[in-house]
């Protein structure tokens, strides 16, 4: 992503797997980098990364579900991004939606309404309203990388597998939809993007993709959005996954 003449990135959930992926390999490619994720105090991983890059990488608190806590990092943003050495201070040009939660265990017979309302909360409504309450700090142009899933995909369902997270990841696509026509005027480009099964926590070590590589496509994928791409549904490697 070295081509592209952005600078600030945020990325939620990077604590670990694919959002930690993230962190590192903008760093890598010389971005400033706003880490969020409920608990930084826990994030080992994460504050180990920011001792090795003082300066171009802030690690903040960040709920998804909780507007409230969207509020409060939007008002904490300016003190960590403005009065750089760059023409855009204080402007994140690539936001990574990335944390999510999967329940695992759902047996048709035995859901419960909990689940569902707690995928709903953090895989859609979550990145939804946070994308809302950041808008203003976003740069003219910026791109936004909704993580989805080919499990959110109504046309490759062919099993009943993990229903709450399935729907969230549909809602996902819908808002990533909603978003792109909301921030189009401004050159702002959404998509919903599919890792692929990626070897992490949540993924399970039988994944078919390393966070490496799926970070990796995943940025390339960013780095040659256009306009005609708003409000599509990729996958890592910027093939088209049917809604």
């Amino acid at each position: 992503m070295a081509t592209m003449s952005l600078r600030h990135a945020l990325v939620t959930g990077a604590n670990r797997g694919i959002g930690l992926g993230f962190a590192r390999q903008l760093l890598v490619d010389g971005w400033h980098v706003v880490a969020t994720c409920r608990q930084p105090g826990r994030a080992t991983d994460l504050n180990m990364l920011a001792g090795e890059h003082p300066g171009r990488l802030h690690v903040l608190p960040l709920d998804v579900a909780e507007p409230k806590s969207h509020a409060e990092l939007v008002r904490e943003l300016p003190l960590v991004l403005d009065g750089r050495d760059d023409d855009r201070p204080g402007r994140i040009d690539l936001l990574v939606n990335n944390a999510g939660v999967l329940h695992s265990g759902e047996r048709f017979g035995s859901l419960s309404a909990a689940n569902f309302e707690d995928s709903l909360r953090i895989n859609a409504i979550g990145p939804l309203l946070f994308t809302q309450s950041l808008a203003p700090s976003l740069s003219e142009g910026a791109r936004i990388l909704n993580l989805s899933s080919r499990l959110g995909s109504i046309t490759l369902t062919t099993r009943f597998g993990t229903p709450s997270y399935d729907i969230s990841k549909a809602a996902l696509n819908m808002a990533t939809v909603l978003l792109a026509r909301a921030l189009e005027e401004r050159g702002i480009v959404v998509v919903a993007i599919s890792p692929g099964w990626v070897r992490t926590d949540m993924g399970g070590s039988d994944g078919e993709v390393a966070v490496d590589d799926a970070v990796a496509g995943m940025l390339q994928v960013a780095s040659r959005l256009q306009p005609v791409d708003n409000g599509r549904f990729l996958d890592w490697q910027g093939k088209l996954v049917p809604w």
